[in-house]
């Protein structure tokens, strides 16, 4: 039986209306489409009530799978193969299926059925006991269906069943490209890369800024930004675009001129430039990995006096997240391996930073052009571009 097929399936897209949702789905079955031509595989991609489907050949099934569970929206993708919808064939199927993937331990069957109820004179849970008797008749496995060793799933849609042994766990989320774009500040760090694609996952295309620190980052440092920026770029299905900003001046400014205050004012520089770059590539706020409290540049309060740089939204989709929560997100997105030595900015923290610092405080105490400095910085930057493939 060969499985050249892959059923992808979503979820929070299925409880839009139906004009937003058809838009979603066209869109995510772009993005599906364009993830596995970044694999190498060829595969047609089309789009079915409530489902996309990808047909290409079956050596290829498990990485076209792979590369759809991956895209955003996606809430889990299946290598099928593709049968007539009656008990009698999708019993004899799932028996088959299991001479060739069953190894040991019990097993379950978790069938579902879409379309007209009319149209099938048969309940899920009828094909669930017929194909289990089924594959108990073919391997002698024991049934459990409470906690099964593995699970045969079958999806009977009008005429045609779906049946697997394997699903991939997708990333869900909305697809990449139904909202509007967002700047992500990203540092060579654990935690930007993490906010930025969470950005990316809720469907905001992302424009990566990364400012550099000059001498109190060093290359290392900006060796693992564009590191960073090439791992999220496996995420979109186009390109991913890195600004990167000259802060060298800046930050030797603040280190010579100004004391407690002047890690605020560095991410009031950084605010401001993310900005000015939001303003060039019309995006319409700006993503950061801070977290409440967890520096002291990250109180509450310097949260305010930080944000009053700019005049469009700072998004934080990591505010409540603990440390650990936010190391075990980049390992599993593939960005921890990148940032785990961080030095960068910190080298610009003095000894003894404020951690409740009103507006009026580090507006007197920084230099009276640095944002200015910050818009003019940007507008020199430097942009690479990564595909991800």
């Amino acid at each position: 039986m060969e499985t050249d097929t892959v059923l992808v399936r979503y979820g929070e897209i299925g409880v839009k209306s139906s004009k937003v949702r058809q838009r979603m789905e066209e869109i995510l079955r772009r993005n599906v489409e364009r993830s596995i031509e970044k694999r190498g595989v060829n595969a047609t991609v089309e789009r079915e009530w409530s489902r996309i489907v990808a047909e290409g050949e079956a050596d290829d099934a498990d990485e076209t799978a792979e590369a759809a569970a991956e895209t955003f929206g996606v809430s889990s993708a299946s290598p099928c193969a593709v049968v007539d919808g009656t008990p009698e064939t999708v019993a004899e199927s799932v028996a088959e299926l299991a001479r060739q993937e069953y190894d040991r331990g019990s097993f379950a069957v978790d069938a579902r059925r879409a379309g007209d109820a009319d149209a099938h004179p048969f309940t899920s849970v009828d094909i669930e006991r017929e194909a289990g008797a089924a594959v108990v008749e073919a391997v002698g496995a024991p049934v459990d269906l409470d906690n099964p060793d593995m699970v045969f799933g079958v999806e009977v849609r009008g005429e045609t069943a779906y049946v697997y042994a394997d699903e991939y766990d997708g990333f869900g989320g909305l697809p990449y490209g139904t909202q509007a774009d967002v700047v992500a500040l990203v540092s060579g760090g654990i935690d930007s890369p993490v906010a930025a694609w969470r950005a990316m996952r809720r469907g905001c295309p992302a424009t990566v800024v990364y400012v550099d620190a000059g001498e109190y980052g060093g290359p290392a440092h900006v060796a693992r930004a564009y590191e960073t920026a090439e791992t999220l770029a496996r995420y979109v299905p186009d390109e991913l675009r890195l600004w990167h900003i000259d802060g060298e001046e800046a930050v030797e400014r603040l280190v010579d001129e100004v004391g407690d205050t002047r890690m605020l004012s560095y991410r009031r520089f950084m605010l401001r430039a993310a900005e000015r770059v939001a303003e060039e590539t019309d995006a319409v706020g700006v993503v950061t990995g801070e977290a409440v409290g967890q520096k002291s540049s990250q109180t509450s309060r310097n949260l305010r006096a930080t944000d009053a740089a700019v005049s469009v939204p700072v998004h934080r989709p990591l505010l409540t997240f603990d440390k650990h929560e936010v190391v075990k997100e980049a390992r599993r997105i593939g960005t921890y391996e990148s940032a785990k030595v961080d030095t960068g900015c910190h080298a610009v923290a003095p000894s003894h930073p404020e951690t409740s610092a009103s507006l009026e405080e580090v507006r007197d105490a920084e230099p009276d052009d640095l944002l200015e400095l910050a818009e003019e910085a940007a507008e020199e930057a430097t942009v690479e571009v990564f595909d991800g493939a």
